[in-house]
């Protein structure tokens, strides 16, 4: 017998076995076939098998949009991925909006109150940025990388398993229905001999995956012991993004507190006319930060006398409402005052614009 003829009877016994599955499969559907059950500990295992691959597909999906919200980058990563290459490195978010801070901050000029701050928080947010890369190179190697491992791997194996033995209980239960149908002793007695080979062909299968799936057990350990390294990864992170800020937070606490206010609130608290009497030339106001401002003692003489002066601005101030004028650090306008004006306030004027300006943001000049 030559080559080509093995194959041809390879290739029509194999038509065959498939035919005859095709056939009893359909059988089945239509009720017209008896069909072999499962053993309930089999069935339980190939449900929690499945039941483990849906979750981890779905967990690995979510963590990796966590990871990178940017579904384009993702794209990019994967495809350099399946050809074995190394991604180029990418700026993040923090990253990117911090050197814009630090930018911003140097063209306003470090020596002023807000380029200083935006220098000091775009150091941070670059901090912030290095932190968000390691959590993002940890959490692949120690979490997602094990989740892939199983989905691409063990999984893939225990369903090449599980529809090799679908396939052998089709051929035991295709030789039932034979031995069944068999008429003459000569195919009853060739029916019986099929039956046993099928039988013990599938009982082989059937214990060859029962084994693999009892590996989910193991499975699920290994995954519980990468989301312990996970969740130890994102606390690292979280507590070094808490540390930054909180180091921010102090750095800027350096600056006037009334420079923290937001455009709603009014700058200074207004205190009371007897308070201000006992404070002249020393702190008139001790914000929540423990930073003491205060007022020099030549505005306040100018709040009483008559006539204008000539203040530089000390820091920026964006105006509450139409009543103040908003200031740029470093210019130079006139204040006054007014009969019936809160102590912590002068009238200042810039050309033909006129409104109400704190004190602790002037310097009266000579």
């Amino acid at each position: 017998m030559n080559i080509m003829d093995f194959n041809v009877k390879k290739l029509a016994a194999d038509a065959g076995t498939f035919l005859s599955r095709a056939v009893q499969f359909t059988e089945e559907k239509l009720g017209q076939a008896e069909k072999t059950e499962l053993d309930a500990h089999l069935e339980n295992l190939l449900s929690k098998a499945e039941c483990t691959k849906i979750w981890t597909e779905k967990i690995m999906k979510q963590t990796e949009v966590l990871l990178q919200p940017n579904p384009n980058a993702r794209i990019e990563e994967f495809v350099y991925e399946k050809l074995d290459r190394k991604a180029p490195s990418r700026i993040n978010n923090p990253e990117l909006l911090g050197q814009y801070m630090i930018d911003a901050g140097t063209e306003f000029g470090p020596g002023t109150a807000y380029g200083n701050a935006l220098i000091k928080c775009g150091e941070t947010q670059k901090r912030i940025g290095t932190a968000d890369r390691e959590l993002i190179q940890t959490s692949a190697l120690n979490f997602l990388t094990p989740l892939r491992n199983f989905i691409e791997g063990d999984y893939k194996t225990i369903a090449k398993e599980r529809k090799l033995l679908q396939n052998k209980r089709l051929d035991l239960d295709a030789a039932k229905t034979r031995l069944k149908k068999a008429k003459t002793a000569e195919t009853r007695a060739s029916s019986e001999q099929e039956l046993r080979i099928t039988q013990s062909e599938f009982d082989r299968q059937a214990e060859i995956t029962r084994l693999l799936l009892e590996g989910i057990s193991s499975t699920h350990a290994h995954h519980l012991r990468c989301l312990n390294d996970f969740v130890e990864a994102q606390m690292t992170y979280y507590a070094q993004c808490y540390q930054y800020m909180l180091d921010l937070q102090k750095q800027l606490g350096s600056f006037p507190s009334n420079y923290h206010c937001n455009n709603n609130q009014t700058s200074v608290a207004p205190i009371s006319s007897a308070a201000s009497s006992n404070v002249i030339g020393s702190s008139s106001l001790t914000p929540t930060s423990g930073l003491v401002i205060t007022t020099p003692s030549n505005l306040i003489d100018l709040k009483e006398c008559s006539g204008s002066r000539k203040a530089r601005v000390l820091y920026d101030y964006d105006a509450a409402n139409s009543s103040e004028l908003s200031l740029l650090a470093d210019e130079v306008i006139t204040v006054f005052s007014v009969i019936g004006m809160d102590s912590d306030w002068l009238m200042g004027e810039r050309g033909n614009q006129k409104g109400r300006v704190p004190i602790t943001y002037l310097e009266l000049l000579n």
